[in-house]
């Protein structure tokens, strides 16, 4: 009769906890995949987000990867493919990821500061003081899918009547804004567009000295970078992330530190629909491809 009581405790004991099992979260204890668009360096990517990295395994309890990847193209199949879950996208990347995936990718947050980015054309020719002094020169983009360092700039070029592919001499994609700054400062091309963000950094940083290397024209702002993810993650994973990034204040000392590696004053939600001029002018240029 112990014996039987005995058993009896132990099977009720048994379901007990194969039910509370069955109500942890599906992503307990799973890996969080993260990438981003190679804008810089693969060391600075990793550097920058070791400490959001950790940042986000608080919050979620899940561990965090950060996944690199070889360009830019590649941060989007990576996410379409489900071999990543949240990706940092510049504004084209981020069209070209909700289009080739049928609208199946949501954009979480941005930075308060990509709601009005900026690039910048910088240059070490006294000839070169505004766009059009461009035409018969040599310039440099970044990545051919960057938003602030192709994209955006060539729409700029374009309105100020420069055609890049027939008015100058000859343009070049370095693949990273950083990699555009030091071509122009090695002098293999005469000009070059690029994230105005990166720039103030490397000038910050004393990488780059402005009085040999100059900004001669600044582009008026546009939406840029956001975090995203497939918009079939799980509903709460997804709410957790948005609030932590929210929640991240530049009063707090630790978030700081994550903060200013994001080049961000705050995070802030955001909407497929703050990057439709961005998806216009890829369609204009001829850039956006399914």
């Amino acid at each position: 009769m112990i014996q039987f009581s005995v058993l009896k405790t132990f099977l009720a004991s048994s379901m007990a906890a194969a039910m509370m099992l069955a109500t942890v979260p599906s992503y307990a204890q799973a890996v969080l995949r993260v990438s981003a668009i190679p804008d810089e360096a693969p060391t600075e990517l990793q550097r920058k987000f070791k400490p959001l990295g950790e940042y986000l395994e608080r919050k979620t309890g899940m561990k965090v990867e950060f996944t690199p990847v070889t360009d830019y193209a590649a941060s989007v199949e990576a996410l379409i493919n489900k071999k990543v879950d949240m990706v940092w996208f510049g504004g084209f990347t981020f069209v070209q990821a909700k289009v080739r995936s049928n609208n199946e990718i949501t954009p979480l947050v941005q930075r308060a500061e990509d709601e009005k980015f900026k690039s910048v054309f910088i240059t070490t020719k006294a000839d070169i003081r505004q766009l059009a002094d461009l035409k018969g020169k040599t310039l440099s983009f970044g990545s051919e899918s960057s938003t602030s360092g192709h994209l955006m700039p060539r729409s700029f070029l374009l309105a100020a009547k420069v055609d890049p592919d027939t008015d100058l001499k000859r343009i070049a994609f370095s693949g990273a804004h950083d990699a555009t700054v030091a071509a122009v400062a090695g002098g293999k091309v005469d000009a070059g567009a690029l994230n105005m963000s990166v720039w103030e950094k490397l000038v910050a940083e004393k990488k780059v000295d402005p009085a040999v290397v100059r900004v001669f024209y600044t582009t008026p702002g546009y939406y840029d970078y956001n975090w995203s993810v497939r918009f079939d993650m799980n509903a709460e994973l997804r709410k957790k992330l948005s609030d932590a990034f929210l929640a991240l204040d530049a009063s707090n000392p630790q978030d700081k530190v994550i903060l200013d590696l994001q080049r961000a004053s705050k995070f802030i939600p955001t909407k497929a629909e703050n990057y439709q001029a961005i998806e216009v002018a890829a369609q204009n240029a001829g850039l956006l491809k399914k």
